[in-house]
């Protein structure tokens, strides 16, 4: 893998990334200064190819073990909302699910997804709490992306991240994680303490893969 002068799409530096890790599909590159692993952009899915693979995902409210899944993030961020709160699932896929849970909890709930509820006015409203499971794992630029949640989303309000955290590299070299094709970026604990101090947020971490973050402020 070849050094190349990578910009990095969370903390937007350009030629902070060093080579991480290669196989037979791809190469990682690790940010310096925000710890994000990524992989260049030429080495992405076209849109096309993206779609196909989610098209592939058979999730829905009335699957027990996909509910119990989501429960990880479910139930946290729940325990902290007032009742009937409103929220966005951002990046709620084909069959939505988590907002379901919101609403059978007594929340209102917006969703956006740029494949399957392509919904812009949900992206110019502001939130209570707004969840992203499974999600930023495959955005393409989450430096936009997770700017714009955090200033839709209101004082006192919670961003909840469900994702796998990356560890080091020799345990990167065999993680199932990075070998979806839709997944391209990375993102470590170091890189979420780096996304809180960005924020001035509170960061809650709950297990192994769930990240909450409280924007500063009192609730509206």
């Amino acid at each position: 893998m070849n050094t190349v002068f990578l910009r990095c799409p969370l903390c937007e530096s350009t030629g902070s990334s060093e080579p991480f890790h290669s196989d037979n599909s791809r190469d990682y590159y690790r940010c310096t200064l925000c710890y994000l692993i990524h992989i260049p952009p030429s080495q992405r899915l076209s849109l096309q190819a993206e779609q196909a693979e989610y098209d592939k995902h058979q999730n829905s409210p009335g699957d027990v073990g996909y509910r119990k899944f989501l429960n990880r993030l479910f139930t946290p961020i729940n325990a902290r909302l007032s009742p009937g709160s409103h929220g966005l699932d951002f990046g709620s896929g084909p069959g939505p699910t988590l907002s379901v849970m919101f609403e059978e909890a007594g929340h209102e709930m917006s969703l956006f997804d740029p494949f399957y509820a392509p919904h812009k006015k949900s992206l110019i409203t502001q939130y209570d709490f707004i969840t992203a499971s499974e999600v930023v794992e495959h955005v393409h630029n989450p430096a936009a992306d997770l700017a714009l949640l955090w200033s839709i989303l209101k004082p006192g309000g919670w961003l909840g991240i469900m994702t796998k955290l990356a560890l080091d590299e020799a345990a990167f070299s065999t993680w199932h994680y990075k070998n979806d094709p839709t997944h391209v970026c990375f993102f470590s604990g170091t890189t979420m303490g780096w996304l809180a101090a960005q924020w001035q947020a509170e960061l809650v971490a709950v297990g192994n893969d769930v990240l909450l973050f409280r924007k500063s402020g009192a609730i509206r």
